[in-house]
């Protein structure tokens, strides 16, 4: 998506005004269903919209939230569903209405917005804001002690109970165990007074598990560029309305402290800031850089996260004690009291489109939440996506630029070694040339990483005898050799089985073979290459979660390990300040297919995973081993172009309206077995609409034409930009009847072409 079109108006019509108990009023329950079901308000319940309710649904309770009764969305995303009339006298009543803060407007229209965009549900889209059954989160008031005015005249008075006296003087309440702890005494002293009448009970609130950022607790002291891109992110913040701002960077050149400047503005007004991660893994390092900033940690939220967090980052969101966010796509979702600002860091990373269930990216939603509430948002990056390049040339984003690093550190060197010329050892995948080079490297004491983007121990695993191919029996795909483990797995439904003895076609022993390097096999090269080396391997794998990242991080920063080997993970914006090589094992891998954005996405990863090498004073070094150095991409590596590289894709793409230059859709047609999978797809391509501007390509079998068991069958649909696919998606999917053997799954904005 390149920008959100513009909305008719900031909320939703019909202001949260209280409904006259009696009446009917649609409820939005989370749930696969078209739309929120009506219900009767009981005369002593005033309903509002955005009160969250239980509600009977069938013969259980369902938690749900009251909706409005219209919505203002644009006119190419409106899709009225006609709704069933039930008659007053048959309407179920609501049960309850819960304690806990309603859905403000904002929200309920973003929740509708999105569901439009990308027709989902709206019931499944509320569902990731109550993810959760929230009732009963509410933490009940704890129970403590206040002193009255004047003490009873008959108390006896001891040493310990004048402690307590005039400790509790403040007139503060407090907690037996606050009492006991402060004034030194034991809890009994703390029950005799209350006994004497010399304490009363009260209920105390509830403490706040986030203590409060200081916006100027540690301000950094920028200069130049940095200076600049501070003071415009903090001007736009301050501005209260929508803007979009592109912070661009090389690696190393301060991104983070820069935007952390625009969540202090964000602070100083009052407001609540939200920060996007790609992944959960990077939050180790990015948490230690905002309480060094603002002195205190922000909320967490992620999947790893447990179910009490969960719910006070829940309730904090709502009634703003959480005022910094920090987490992953779902964090988007959060019932947010008066956000200010959302970030969204790696903007250019796949990893925020969301694959199932309601399928959207978050990036772009991200804009779209800041449109509806009229605040700004900003994403950065140093390898941005075509589609924030292009919304940054036509003007709809503004563009900081910071090129250099920060603190005079330089850009690593970049060499291109031709494996045709310096081929490794037989059985080896490591030229001799970077082994020579990792050698010196950790010579000078320095540490070196390898990197390569493929889990396990190799790829593919074959019979030396047959032929016969180890493949996944629910997946097309080669099952993945984890030597560690001595398992096959498949790396897209999980299916794993024990390494076999013998070959399953031909019954041959011993015969079967590890085909293509893999991060472990690589691994097992370096330890007979360097076997006094200290290494360290980072991948999703071996790295359990934040905790266990955290620690491979500060053991790398601690200088406890020589060599780093890892997968995507080691590219996402760490700093290691002793690593001066980087060799990157197979800089080719990604560069085939039919991926649209393959070359995009294969220099945003190298770039960045080469960003690590250097960012100190010791200068750096990356090393790509490639069988086709003259590809474009490797060429942009070796020259450091990357936005010449960027402008020779846009070019290729806008002739044949290719995003970000017209809009995509994929139909994906799922069935059981192969012939309903055809069948459905070709009722499909027989009704596909046509017109100026308008193509249908397949349908086709999809690349993973088999995944989880399911046959899977894919079309294109393409437009000029111009032209809105959400109406014509809804006049399409009407016009095939599915049986029950059959699925459809529509993906907006498809980032993924399997």
């Amino acid at each position: 998506m390149a920008v959100a079109p513009p909305p008719s108006s900031t909320h939703a019509s019909g202001a949260d005004q209280p409904t006259t108990g009696g009446l009917r009023v649609p409820v939005l329950l989370p749930m696969p269903f078209t739309g929120p079901f009506d219900y009767k308000a009981p005369a002593s319940m005033a309903l509002k919209p955005g009160d969250i309710v239980s509600v009977p649904l069938g013969n259980r309770r369902q938690t749900g939230v009251v909706w409005d009764t219209h919505t203002t969305l644009p006119p190419d995303l409106a899709h009225p569903t006609p709704a069933k009339t039930v008659a007053d006298n048959r309407l179920r009543a609501v049960a309850e209405r819960l304690e806990l803060p309603p859905l403000n407007a904002e929200l309920r229209r973003f929740v509708d917005w999105v569901a439009a965009y990308t027709l989902s549900p709206p019931g499944m889209v509320l569902a990731m804001t109550l993810r959760l059954h929230m009732k009963g989160a509410t933490p009940a008031p704890a129970m403590g002690w206040i002193a009255p005015p004047t003490p009873p005249e008959e108390l006896r008075i001891t040493p310990a109970r004048q402690k307590v006296l005039a400790l509790m003087a403040d007139g503060r309440p407090r907690t037996t165990t606050d009492i006991a702890s402060a004034a030194e005494v034991n809890a009994g002293v703390v029950k005799g007074l209350a006994d004497a009448g010399a304490l009363r009970p009260v209920l105390l609130e509830p403490a706040s598990p986030f203590a409060q950022p200081d916006p100027l607790h540690h301000p950094p002291v920028l200069e130049g560029a940095q200076k600049e891109a501070a003071t415009a992110l903090r001007h736009s913040v301050q501005d209260k309305k929508f803007s979009v701002t592109l912070l661009e960077g090389v690696t190393g050149s301060g991104k983070t402290e820069i935007y952390l400047e625009a969540i202090a503005a964000c602070l100083e007004q009052g407001q609540q800031a939200l920060v996007l991660l790609p992944e959960i893994a990077l939050s180790a390092q990015w948490m230690d850089r905002f309480t060094r900033r603002f002195g205190v940690r922000p909320a967490v939220w992620h999947s790893e996260i447990g179910q009490k967090a969960r719910r006070q980052t829940w309730l904090g969101t709502a009634d703003g004690s959480a005022t910094v966010v920090v987490g992953a796509r779902s964090a988007l979702f959060l019932p947010f009291c008066n956000l200010g600002l959302i970030i969204v860091d790696e903007e250019h990373e796949s990893l925020f489109k969301q694959e199932e269930g309601v399928i959207y990216n978050a990036r772009d939603m991200a804009v779209v939440r800041a449109r509806l509430a009229g605040f700004a948002a900003v994403v950065v990056s140093a390898t941005p996506s075509l589609e924030t390049l292009a919304n940054a040339h036509a003007g709809r984003y503004q563009r900081l630029v910071l090129p250099t690093r920060h603190g005079g550190a330089s850009l690593p060197q970049t060499h291109l070694l031709d494996m045709r010329e310096a081929p490794p050892e037989r059985g080896l995948f490591l030229s001799p040339r970077l082994v020579e080079d990792i050698a010196a490297t950790l010579g000078r004491e320095e540490q070196a990483m390898l990197f390569l983007n493929r889990r396990g121990y190799a790829p593919l695993t074959l019979c030396r005898t047959c032929g016969h191919r180890m493949e996944c029996p629910h997946c097309t795909a080669w099952l993945v050799e984890h030597r560690n483990r001595q398992v096959l797995s498949c790396h897209y439904c999980d299916h794993t089985e024990p390494m076999p003895p013998v070959c399953p076609n031909c019954k041959t022993e011993h015969s079967l073979t590890a085909i293509g390097p893999g991060i472990e096999r690589i691994t097992e090269e370096a330890r007979q290459s360097f076997p006094d080396a200290r290494i360290l391997v980072m991948s999703s794998d071996t790295l359990g979660g934040p905790a266990a990242t955290a620690e491979a991080v500060a053991k790398i920063a601690r200088r406890e390990v020589d060599l780093i080997i890892g997968t995507q993970i080691v590219a996402k914006g760490w700093h290691f300040p002793h690593l001066t090589l980087v060799g990157i094992v197979d800089a080719d891998l990604g560069l085939g297919g039919a991926d649209l954005r393959a070359g995009e996405r294969t220099i945003q990863l190298l770039h960045q995973v080469a960003g690590r090498a250097g960012r100190a004073s010791a200068p750096g070094r990356v090393v790509l081993q490639s069988y086709t150095p003259e590809h474009p991409v490797m060429q942009a590596l070796l020259s450091g172009d990357f936005d010449q590289f960027m402008e020779q894709e846009a070019e290729q793409r806008r002739p044949g309206f290719w995003p970000p230059y017209g809009r995509l859709a994929a139909l994906i047609i799922s069935a059981d077995t192969p012939q309903a999978a055809d069948d459905a797809a070709a009722r499909f391509g027989r009704t596909a609409p046509y017109g100026e501007g308008i193509q249908v390509l397949g349908p086709a079998p999809a690349p993973l034409a088999i995944l989880r068991g399911r046959h899977r069958r894919r079309l294109l649909l393409r437009t000029w930009r111009s032209i809105a696919v959400q109406p014509i998606l809804h006049r399409w999917l009407g016009l095939v009847p599915l049986d029950r053997h059959a699925r459809v799954e529509v993906d907006i904005d498809p980032v993924s072409f399997l």
